[in-house]
């Protein structure tokens, strides 16, 4: 399992630190309170015995492997010092610095304003847009709250919790009616969530304002939680419903290119999203 980034060394690959990003790849791998020996640390990672102890002690020099046991019982484990470097990573990473290229990428390949949002007492509020160049500008509200039941963002972030908490955020706010296709029976609204939070988008048709669409899609962090969404917003105009689903993959899978630079991961990786081709009803 040399290299494992890629089929391709790089001109400046070096092969030393490309053998220890394996071995802790590898010592990711078993079960909590489990380690591994020398000799299955080299196996694994298609190394010599020598290799990979010899980059063992220096990683456990440096507090990224830990050890314990003696002679052939010894077993290798992660060690405290990448905790501390996750939490260091962490601080220096930005919600909106993440996203804003991603919204950027967004906007230029739907044709729609995109936005970011973040949660605070059950509203979305925006943080960042990438607006078009046209004419026609839409009211975007830049650093105002969103209702949690009518639009594309407060519907992502209120689908990503708790199935009781969102309740409680519905009893709490209500359901006011913003336009004739506003949800306002709570039953068909907390059904509605679990729609959005089965297809990974959720759509505001005409929920929020007449003639404007929005699409939303919640964006999580590396412990799952959701920390914030994203949105594209535009002109209804007669949009085809094969629209909606074309356009709802795409902001699903720019959340989750954002997610994944917060270090989330998603436990469905590699499989088809169970519902790739479907609408949320609204």
């Amino acid at each position: 399992m040399e290299n494992r980034a890629g089929p391709a060394e790089p001109k400046y690959w070096v092969k030393s630190v490309a053998r220890a990003a394996d071995i802790l790849e590898v010592l990711a791998a078993p079960a909590p309170g489990s380690g591994l020996s020398v000799t299955e640390v080299a196996q694994l990672c298609g190394v010599s015995k020598s290799a990979a102890f010899g980059t063992l002690q220096t990683l456990r020099a440096y507090g990224f492997v830990s050890d314990d046991g003696e002679g052939m019982n010894r077993r290798y484990r992660l060690g405290m010092g990448l905790a501390r470097l996750g939490d260091r990573a962490r601080s220096q990473v930005s919600l909106r610095g993440v996203a804003h290229p991603v919204l950027r990428e967004l906007t230029r390949e739907t044709g729609m304003a995109s936005r970011l949002a973040v949660p605070e007492d059950g509203h979305a509020v925006v943080v960042d847009q990438v607006e078009l160049d046209q004419r026609v500008r839409l009211d975007l509200r830049m650093g105002q709250r969103e209702l949690p039941h009518c639009t594309g963002l407060g519907k992502a972030l209120l689908s990503a919790v708790d199935p009781a908490e969102a309740a409680a955020v519905v009893e709490r706010h209500g359901l006011p009616r913003r336009t004739p296709r506003t949800i306002t029976d709570a039953a068909t609204f907390l059904a509605h969530l679990r729609d959005i939070d089965r297809v990974g988008y959720a759509l505001d048709d005409e929920e929020d304002a007449e003639g404007i669409i929005c699409i939303g899609a919640p964006v999580r962090d590396d412990h799952g939680v959701c920390v914030g969404a994203i949105s594209i917003t535009g002109l209804k105009l007669g949009l085809p419903a094969w629209r909606y689903q074309e356009l709802g993959g795409q902001v699903r899978d720019a959340a989750h290119r954002i997610s994944r630079a917060l270090g989330w991961v998603d436990p469905a990786e590699g499989d088809a999203h169970p519902a790739a081709t479907g609408t949320p009803s609204p």
